[in-house]
C-alpha cells in the first residue's frame, strides 16, 4: 500500500479518495467479498488502515513480513506509510511491529463470479 500511495497519490495519478476505492472497496468486490470486506458499515470486518502521507519508508525483505527473502521493491523509497493497521477491530500492526497471535485468522469465503463477470457475454466465454 505504501507503494502505490507513493507512486499514484504522491504524482498526482490519483486522488486520496480514488485510493481508499482502489485499495479497499475495489479489491473486496474483484474478490467477491464486499461489502463484508472493503467497506466500514454495521457488519463489515471493521479493517482499515492509517495511513501517514508524510511519513517515508524503504521496501526491503526484511521489513516485508514473507517468507521469501526477496522483495520486487528491494531497496525502493517512498513517501505515505502505513503507521496502523487494525483488523476485526484489533490493532496488528504498529511501530513497525506485528501483533498478531497465531491461529487468529480465519478463512473467508470467496463465492465465484464477482461483478467482474457481469460484462462478459456468454458466447465470448
Amino acid at each position: 500500500m505504501h507503494v502505490v500511495w507513493d507512486i499514484m497519490v504522491e504524482s498526482g495519478q490519483i486522488s486520496v479518495t480514488d485510493y481508499v476505492r482502489l485499495t479497499s472497496t475495489e479489491c473486496a468486490r474483484i474478490f467477491n467479498i464486499y461489502p463484508r470486506k472493503g467497506a466500514i458499515l454495521p457488519g463489515s470486518d471493521a479493517d482499515i488502515i492509517i495511513l501517514n502521507p508524510n511519513s517515508t519508508f524503504e521496501v526491503t525483505a526484511k521489513s516485508h513480513h514473507s517468507r521469501t527473502d526477496t522483495n520486487v521493491y528491494e531497496g525502493r523509497k517512498g513517501k505515505g506509510k502505513v503507521e496502523v493497521t487494525i483488523s476485526g477491530g484489533r490493532v496488528v500492526w504498529e511501530n513497525n511491529e506485528l501483533k498478531v497471535v497465531p491461529g487468529t485468522g480465519k478463512y473467508i469465503q470467496m463465492p465465484p463470479y464477482s461483478y467482474l463477470f457481469d460484462g462478459i457475454d456468454k458466447k465470448d466465454a
